[in-house]
């Protein structure tokens, strides 16, 4: 197996700091919220490994980031390890209003989300990475799909719709067109890497894409809550959300019944770190080498036996 050189700073940045507690229910599943991208699946395998060294049983159920959050307020799923406030649906804020889930801080990666392109593309249209650009070439990313408009490869339809909602706010001469999927957005980066085509797309980081691919993102105008609230702020009086995405906060959730049924659960997830140094490798040990999420996650863990150990022991003993 290919060696994991990790900085150790995940699981090691508050391992010790969890108060004592009883294991709880550990006859019955922790259920864990598997969504759509390589890097969610890291951050929950590596959670439900050290839960599992803890001494609990451990589920990972399939779940549509956008439509999760009824379930985990009604404690069919357990906890959700990767949720991103960039992107989060109203609907999250009215289980957390009704008192269905429970925040449990931040992760602990540094995001960003944006308009983003490979580095090629700025011979084909000049002017990036200014957004205005944008206006002046859109032809040269049209499809018979979306002539006149350019394409905007969108996230996921299950991830809402950030990219149409920006491209509208701008006015750009933009259509949006979801992604079927993380894999199909990779693909999507790949081809237009390896025949020097046009492609502008919804993306973020942490990504081993990032690099591999030498991606950059679009200077949009700065993203302010000001600018969702209100049409004045920003380029286009008319409308909001004609900005870049807000700073991301990256935060770990779980149904509010969790600590009573799983206390020392709570303790160790509420600990538990994952930084982008550490995600991002681990994410191309995936998608490039060929390797499995759960190998990866257990060589990160083996990696990393004393601290997860200190976690454990700090939320137990």
């Amino acid at each position: 197996m290919k060696s994991v050189l990790l900085s150790g700073l995940s699981v090691l940045a508050l391992a010790g700091t969890a108060a004592a507690a009883d294991l709880g229910d550990t006859d019955t599943p922790i259920r864990l919220a598997i969504n759509e991208w390589t890097g969610q699946h890291l951050t929950t395998h590596v959670a439900g490994q050290i839960l599992e060294q803890a001494g609990y049983t451990v589920e990972y159920v399939t779940a549509g980031y956008y439509n999760m959050y009824p379930a985990i307020g009604e404690g069919e799923i357990h906890a959700a390890l990767e949720v991103w406030d960039s992107n989060v649906p109203d609907l999250y804020y009215d289980v957390l209003e009704d008192g269905g889930v429970v925040e449990l801080g931040d992760l602990g990666l540094t995001a960003r989300e944006g308009f983003a392109y490979p580095a090629h593309v700025e011979e084909i249209c000049p002017g990036l990475p200014a957004w205005e650009a944008l206006n002046d070439c859109a032809m040269q990313f049209a499809t018979a799909e979306t002539i006149p408009q350019g394409r905007l490869i969108d996230y996921p339809a299950d991830w809402g719709t950030p990219g149409a909602e920006r491209a509208a706010g701008l006015e750009l001469p933009f259509r949006a067109v979801p992604a079927g999927s993380e894999g199909a957005l990779i693909a999507e980066l790949r081809a237009s890497t390896e025949r020097g085509t046009p492609l502008l797309m919804v993306f973020w980081q942490p990504h081993w894409a990032v690099s591999a691919y030498d991606v950059r993102f679009v200077d949009l105008p700065p993203g302010t809550p000001e600018c969702y609230e209100d049409a004045s702020v920003g380029p286009n009086p008319n409308a909001t959300s004609d900005c870049d995405f807000l700073p991301t906060r990256v935060f770990k959730i779980t149904w509010s019944g969790f600590a009573d049924q799983w206390p020392a659960a709570a303790e160790i997830l509420t600990a538990y770190q994952m930084m982008t140094e550490d995600q991002q490798p681990m994410m191309g040990m995936v998608d490039n080498d060929g390797m499995s999420v759960e190998e990866v996650a257990a060589a990160y863990v083996a990696d990393h036996a004393d601290a997860v150990a200190a976690m454990i022991a700090a939320a137990t003993e």
